[in-house]
């Protein structure tokens, strides 16, 4: 009987084996590379190669993209990580925790938007400015532009009149 080997989390594997197993394109693995999310080895010629257990990080960072969760989010909590060896189950826990908390907080300010979100469409208002719940005498007006009670997107560029 023949063994075949099973793979190990650092084997090596090119840029196309990893855009077949991930889905993820090899420009996108290349911005993860300059993010700092994902480090890939350098053959003499150049050659990227990843280690098997990159997929994980891949497979966190599609996941929270899907969540609306900023990169430069992603990457904090990536810098806890080791990268030049696959992460054990305690670092994967220990991220786990430092994550929950923020994506708790996450949660509670999703719950609260779509609170007043419910209560400003159902109190018949047709103005903000004159709305008497959420923004008596447009008082969020003299805070600055754009939507006050929201976080802002720390991915975006900055506005460019600011």
């Amino acid at each position: 009987m023949v063994e075949i080997p099973q793979p190990k989390p650092t084997d090596l594997l090119t840029i196309g084996e990893v855009v077949e197993r991930t889905g993820v394109a090899a420009s996108a693995l290349h911005f993860y590379e300059r993010k700092g999310l994902i480090h890939p080895e350098r053959t003499a010629g150049g050659t990227r190669l990843y280690p098997r257990h990159v997929e994980r990080r891949i497979a966190i960072i599609q996941v929270a993209k899907r969540l609306g969760i900023p990169l430069s989010e992603v990457a904090e909590q990536f810098a806890a990580l080791p990268s030049d060896r696959m992460p054990s189950l305690r670092d994967w826990n220990r991220l786990n925790e430092r994550w929950r908390a923020r994506l708790r907080a996450r949660q509670l300010e999703l719950e609260r938007l779509q609170q007043e979100m419910t209560q400003c469409i159902g109190c018949g208002c047709v103005s903000l400015n004159a709305c008497l719940v959420m923004n008596p005498g447009d008082q969020l007006g003299t805070e600055g532009r754009g939507a006050r009670r929201l976080l802002p997107i720390e991915d975006e560029a900055p506005d460019a009149t600011s």
